[in-house]
């Protein structure tokens, strides 16, 4: 793909070049010859680097796909520092609403009828505003009170088109520069496009919260509205009005009149079970999309963002989770580095140093240790080291630093290491019985009964191939061309070196024998045996230094 000139996406080269010669990374443009894409240039002095709330918001004036960036780049600790992995952490994309005429007109197109006949009632004043959307308070013909989420016009448009602008200058930069080469920049803009992609279909959205909600089914103080499939589409989604104050907003006289410590238990206990038993879990936790309801009950809401883990990730998760709350650095470390992929250079000694001293500063004050600020203070570490840690890890990090955020405004005695361990018993039995699920029976009934019924065939294969003396080993261990390719260097270089010693002893004996044929007053033919004796020296001297390895 090679870069387009069609003024919009000139238009974001431009701006990102000036964010990256503002935050001191113009080297990107230099080494890919992008300089001329800037109307100032970038060859006269930087400005310094900016500070990381900075960034944020120049991320926030470029409009919402760079707000999804800045939200995407904060789960990548091996590019950047941590001050502005949290300031881009904490990105917000609070815009103006859009007009009500235009909130009609999506509802319209996406339901078939007009939003006076889908609704009793529908408030023209948003809830909240995003970049991607806005949700409004509403009445279904039944009764039900909903809220609505309607998509911005023409915001698809908008993201793609920055999409392929920001996929166009990443290819181009990861082919003309080392930095590119290094971090791949095309696949980190590709996983970016999926989930944004993603985050615009509501439907999956509404899919989210069905799947959460029956996951979560067994907390009697956790609420996971439930979406109407009737009135949901790609770009218009509805779902339960669920009544509460953000959790950092409600006051503490409020406070006083809940079971803050149960309420804190049971949410830790909730996250802990989606992200090692069911493999699903809300990864945009912070605090402002947990509500304290009208009831006493938690509300979890906006789950355009969630993150999965296989089950082989869980279990080393878990380990990993229950290693650190423990304060066993070298089994933390080996479980890290289990977890992840090593990269040129990784050093595994100097990584479980590091783990180690990176966990006995945090384990000083064992009560006050936030687990999600440990997870991510390990994925920094393994960066820095080169392992590169899954995605999944900082997501989770993020989602245990919020959860504790929330946890200990419920309940400040909170304390998340004792919750790690308290619940971790319960985990296990709940993976145990995951992993003895009928299902997972049948499957294994099935594989024993295919290897029961092949097992007689297979063992008459065997004994016919003994008895025919057609029974092979093949061992990988060594490559086999590159070993005697080696044995017969090291043979022929025995045998000209022999040659070598045979020239030089027979014209030194032929010194003795007088010839009228001479060379620089000496026998001629003496002479000539030296001299090839000499070259022949020098170039297996020659060979031996630089041909072999």
């Amino acid at each position: 793909m090679g870069l387009s000139v069609q003024p919009r996406h000139l238009r974001r080269y431009r701006d990102l070049g000036r964010l990256l010669l503002k935050y001191g990374r113009s080297d990107l443009f230099k080494g890919a010859a992008l300089a001329d894409f800037l109307e100032d240039g970038v060859n006269g002095t930087e400005a310094p680097a900016g500070k990381a709330d900075e960034l944020a918001s120049d991320l926030e004036r470029l409009g919402p796909t760079f707000i999804k960036l800045g939200q995407f780049l904060s789960t990548r600790t091996d590019l950047l520092p941590a001050a502005y992995l949290a300031a881009l952490a904490r990105l917000q994309d609070k815009v103006e609403p859009f007009p009500f005429a235009e909130v009609e007109q999506v509802v319209a197109a996406e339901l078939g009828v007009r939003l006076s006949r889908a609704f009793l009632e529908f408030n023209a004043t948003p809830l909240a505003a995003a970049s991607l959307g806005q949700v409004h308070r509403a009445v279904l013909r039944d009764g039900h009170q909903v809220a609505v989420k309607v998509q911005r016009p023409a915001i698809r448009t908008q993201v793609v088109d920055d999409l392929e602008a920001l996929a166009a200058l990443a290819e181009f930069i990861d082919r003309h520069t080392d930095t590119g080469a290094r971090y791949e920049f095309a696949k980190i803009l590709d996983e970016l496009r999926r989930s944004l992609l993603r985050e615009l279909d509501y439907r999956r959205e509404a899919e989210h919260l069905a799947t959460l909600g029956a996951n979560l089914r067994g907390f009697d103080a956790i609420v996971v509205p439930t979406p109407i499939d009737d009135y949901t589409t790609a770009r218009v989604l509805t779902m339960d009005y669920v009544a509460g104050t953000k959790v950092t907003a409600v006051s503490p006289v409020v406070l006083l009149e809940v079971d803050g410590a149960a309420l804190a238990e049971q949410l830790f206990a909730a996250y802990l079970k989606q992200i090692l038993v069911d493999g699903f879990f809300h990864a945009d936790a912070h605090p402002g999309n947990v509500l304290l309801t009208e009831d006493g009950r938690l509300a979890l809401i906006d789950l355009g963002m969630v993150a999965q883990v296989t089950p082989r990730m869980q279990d080393q998760l878990l380990q990993l989770v229950l290693a650190m709350s423990e304060g066993r650095p070298d089994d933390a470390a080996g479980y890290a580095r289990r977890l992840g992929e090593p990269r040129e250079g990784f050093e595994e000694r100097e990584f479980a140093r590091r783990i180690a001293e990176v966990m006995a500063r945090s384990h000083g004050t064992l009560r006050e240790l936030e687990v999600g600020k440990l997870v991510l203070e390990v994925t920094r570490v393994s960066a820095e080291a080169g392992l590169r840690l899954p995605v999944e890890l900082t997501m989770l990090g993020k989602a245990l630093l919020n959860l504790d955020e929330v946890a200990r405004r419920l309940d400040p005695e909170f304390d998340p290491n004792a919750a790690v361990r308290r619940h971790a018993s319960a985990i296990l039995e709940r993976r145990l019985m995951t992993a003895v699920s009928p299902g997972n029976l049948f499957s294994g009934i099935l594989e024993a009964k295919d290897f029961v019924e092949r097992l007689p065939g297979r063992i008459n294969k065997i004994l016919d191939r003994v008895a025919d003396n057609d029974v092979r080993v093949r061992v990988d261990a060594l490559d086999q061309t590159r070993l005697m390719t080696g044995f017969q260097k090291v043979a022929n270089r025995i045998t000209l070196g022999l040659v070598l010693a045979a020239l030089i002893v027979g014209a030194a004996m032929l010194m003795q024998v007088d010839t009228s044929f001479r060379v620089l007053g000496y026998p001629g033919l003496p002479i000539i045996f030296f001299l090839l004796a000499a070259l022949g020296g020098v170039a297996l001297i020659v060979s031996i230094l630089f041909g072999d390895e």
